[in-house]
């Protein structure tokens, strides 16, 4: 395999801010085809900025990010605050927006499409759920139901941030099987994580950020206990007013 086909995503010197007030720094590194990649950090580190930067939906305020594969294929999942719960749709209406690159934005869905959605229902564990109201779901099932759109959605780099916040012990379980099995697959996944114990059991790669990177590679290596007292302690200190900081030499 070439150098080019190992790679799925490469930061160039990624600088990431709002209003001007920098919340990533100067990040490079490549996430490998197939890769399963745990982001950690403290609170405040940066971490689903990176991953929206990454994603696509904030622009660097420096360096650049190279995608080898086209956006159509990345599937994202955004922390579940960020979703608008009360709008009117059922639960096999909301799978089935994974099926966009194949129906469009606008297009009419497949019978095909409509059976691989119940389908993925089957595997999350809600089958008989298709009808439900989005609202009327708890936590953990609506999580459940993001997780089979991107099942649905098939994307070969799969983005995840935040995925198991606030959800029951039993789902959580369930969702790493089937990050396990996208791994398995050959896939390239990478979760915005905050519980360090998921990170050390079930992500053999992490990237630790405090605003910068502080390591990144083989878990066992970078969450040494040095460079989580590092990652703090630079989180600690970090100045929420400081200006765009000049470019690494």
């Amino acid at each position: 395999m070439s150098a080019e086909r190992e790679t799925a995503i490469r930061l160039h010197n990624l600088t990431v801010a709002y209003d001007r007030h920098p919340a990533v720094h100067h990040v490079s590194g490549t996430l490998k085809t197939g890769s399963l990649t745990a982001i950690a950090g403290p609170n405040g580190a940066g971490k689903s900025t990176l991953l929206k930067a990454i994603v696509g939906e904030l622009k660097p305020a420096e360096g650049r990010i190279e995608h080898t594969l086209g956006r159509t294929e990345i599937g994202y999942l955004p922390q579940a605050a960020e979703i608008n719960r009360r709008f009117p749709i059922d639960v096999l209406d909301t799978v089935l927006l994974g099926a966009w690159k194949v129906s469009g934005a606008f297009g009419s869905v497949s019978r095909a499409a409509t059976a691989t959605a119940r389908e993925a229902l089957q595997t999350v564990g809600l089958e008989g759920f298709e009808k439900r109201p989005i609202g009327s779901l708890s936590a953990g099932q609506f999580q459940r139901v993001l997780f089979a759109r991107l099942l649905l959605q098939d994307a070969r780099v799969i983005l995840l941030d935040e995925p198991f916040t606030a959800i029951d012990a039993r789902t959580t379980r369930d969702l790493l099987e089937i990050v396990a099995n996208w791994h398995g697959e050959g896939r390239t996944v990478v979760a915005v994580l905050h519980d360090f114990d998921q990170v050390r059991s079930h992500f053999p790669e992490t990237l630790l950020i405090a605003r910068e990177l502080i390591g990144w590679g083989p878990t066992s290596e970078v969450m040494a206990p040095e460079n989580l007292l590092r990652a703090r302690a630079m989180a600690e200190r970090f100045d929420e007013n400081a200006e765009i900081c000049e470019p690494a030499a």
